[in-house]
């Protein structure tokens, strides 16, 4: 089976972002990652499946989701939400560098290189994949491999966002994986 019928046919949400999660990690060499829904109902940005860089990311993993507030403005801000705010994918070796940038949260790892592909369709934006540190810089390439994928990843979320295919628990998964 391809990536896009494997990631196409996961029966979950989250079944699916795991895929998105190993395969960007995989093809880019990127050694972060964070994949990502908007919330049909609020227009939160909910990570849920990411590498942990910062002391909250057990407890995020642990809950499920790491959420991001949608703030009143209908902008996310910063580096991380510039693609969901513009819609745009964009990659740069030089994060602080980014006009978009305003500095990294206290207690967040450093990323020196970063891509981030907005998940969208016809319809818009859906959801977003973030990769992180790769050996050498980010390029063209690592950026349409990253927009192919998030093509794949829009199916399976505007299934999610009608109702067709269900968000996944994480909780069941883990008691699935119990000897």
């Amino acid at each position: 089976m391809d990536l896009k019928e494997r990631i196409e046919s996961a029966a979950s949400v989250r079944e699916a972002s795991d895929i998105v999660f190993d395969e960007i990690k995989r093809m880019t060499g990127s050694r972060y990652c964070y994949v990502a829904y908007v919330d049909p109902e609020n227009g939160d940005s909910v990570g849920i499946k990411f590498s942990h860089l910062t002391e909250y990311c057990r407890h995020y993993e642990e809950m499920g989701e790491a959420r991001f507030k949608l703030p009143s403005s209908g902008k996310y801000g910063g580096l991380l939400g510039y693609s969901l705010d513009t819609g745009e994918s964009f990659f740069t070796n030089n994060p602080a560098g980014h006009p978009a940038a305003h500095g990294i949260p206290d207690g967040h790892r450093k990323v020196s290189k970063f891509l981030s592909v907005a998940v969208k369709d016809s319809e818009g934006i859906l959801g977003q994949i973030v990769a992180g540190d790769p050996p050498e810089n980010y390029d063209e390439t690592h950026l349409r491999i990253a927009e192919e994928i998030a093509g794949h990843y829009a199916g399976v979320l505007r299934r999610f966002w009608r109702g067709e295919i269900p968000l996944g628990d994480i909780r069941e998964r883990f008691i699935r994986r119990r000897p």
